[in-house]
């Protein structure tokens, strides 16, 4: 193909509104993660189209993949924004992000095979469920129609539960008995279902956007770079970092490519990264690949990368759209709640599953004791420390899976 002919595939009405179809399939999860956390919805749509144009420089427009707002993040976003504020926050983030660089960094000189050494499934598998099951109760405060920590009723129980149960009811029907195109999107029919009962019970305020732009500028927030948010953050990078390697294997398998070698899996992994610190730099949630979008490849057998491309420009053109984001604001606290109790639910069975796929032994007195500390100090609130100089949650139950992992005799406790 010349390149004339190749541009004008790439400018064709057909690649655009495919392009447009992606990004409509990864928007109920990509708006959710800002919506659940308290940041802005169109900075999140900003960062998530311009994270995917960096990955796509870094790994040469060669892997057809969107990214987006990691839900692995949820939960340590929710503690850390009622810790230390959305700035400091955004500084853990940009950690976060460096730290998948120096990943990036470690695969190249060592290979693939260090991310298993360094990361086994006896540390990953339980971090990952810390990270779905530590901050349940806040989903459930949510769902009952109060504040996140519960201190406020929101929204009256009788009115709030029957909304949750409702938007969790169809997110489940969508999930499991739809097919094509609509089982990609259980989230988004979830939230626009428990929407039209807020509606018609009147429990929906149109004030935001009554006083909101048609167009302006996405809410940007720089970080401000406080250690106890760094620390708290950074080992959270382990669990998409690991998902990461999952959905490039998905990608490839789906496409008949192997794209942990070419580009390499150190460069998805830099792409990864350097995306997540570039959404920080604006007040956006860390990104990640999609496996909605992975699924919506496979389904439409439409493997150009630039249709990913135009997603992306599609994304960030709608930022700048204020109405949108004040419409997204104005989803009621129950609607999400009950989506949250079964996001949660869901991170913590892939860690569970991460476990039981890798075939150890768990009653092995050496894996007994890496996961049952690792569950007990992030689910228990355990600390180390104090004031300032405190580590907790999932940034404490990671280090010490991995230092008990690095430490302790591979054959403890074997006859």
């Amino acid at each position: 193909m010349t390149t004339e002919n190749q541009f004008a595939s790439a400018t064709s009405p057909k690649t655009i509104l495919t392009g447009a179809q992606m990004l409509f399939v990864a928007f109920g999860a990509l708006v959710l993660v800002p919506l659940l956390t308290g940041l802005d919805p169109n900075v999140a749509l900003f960062t998530a189209g311009f994270g995917t144009l960096i990955f796509q420089i870094v790994t040469r427009g060669k892997v057809p993949v969107f990214l987006a707002s990691s839900f692995a993040f949820i939960a340590p976003i929710i503690a850390s924004v009622q810790s230390w504020g959305i700035p400091a926050t955004m500084g853990g983030l940009f950690a976060a992000g460096l730290a998948y660089m120096l990943l990036s960094g470690i695969v190249r000189v060592k290979g693939a095979g260090i991310l298993h050494r360094i990361l086994p499934s006896v540390v990953v598998g339980p971090v990952i469920m810390v990270i779905g099951l530590a901050l349940a109760p806040v989903a459930v405060n949510m769902a009952m129609g109060k504040a996140g920590d519960g201190s406020i009723v929101l929204v009256e129980y009788d009115k709030a539960i029957l909304v949750s149960m409702f938007s969790l009811l169809i997110t489940l029907l969508v999930a499991v008995f739809s097919k094509g195109v609509f089982r990609l999107i259980p989230i988004l029919a979830g939230v626009v279902s428990g929407y039209a009962l807020s509606l018609m019970m009147g429990i929906v305020s149109f004030a935001p956007v009554e006083e909101a732009a048609w167009f302006a500028m996405p809410a940007f927030t720089l970080p401000e770079f406080h250690w106890q948010a760094i620390l708290f953050m950074v080992p959270v990078a382990i669990a998409p970092a690991i998902e990461h390697v999952g959905d490039m294997v998905a990608i490839s398998q789906v496409t008949g490519k192997d794209y942990l070698k070419k580009p390499g899996l150190h460069r998805t992994l830099l792409g990864d990264g350097l995306a997540t610190s570039t959404a920080a730099l604006f007040g956006g949630p860390p990104n990640t690949t999609y496996s909605e979008v992975t699924g919506a490849v496979m389904l439409t057998r439409n493997f150009n990368p630039i249709v990913m491309t135009w997603a992306a420009i599609i994304a960030v053109v709608l930022a700048f759209v204020g109405k949108m984001g004040a419409v997204l604001q104005t989803i009621p606290v129950p609607v999400m709640g009950g989506i949250m109790t079964l996001l949660f639910g869901s991170i913590a069975v892939v860690g569970m599953n991460t476990l039981v796929k890798s075939g150890q032994d768990l009653t092995a007195p050496r894996n007994l004791s890496i996961v049952a500390l690792i569950l007990v100090f992030g689910i228990g609130g355990m600390y180390i420390g104090g004031g300032e100089f405190s580590l907790q949650g999932v940034s404490l139950c990671a280090i010490v899976g991995i230092m008990l992992n690095l430490i302790l005799p591979k054959h403890l406790g074997e006859d």
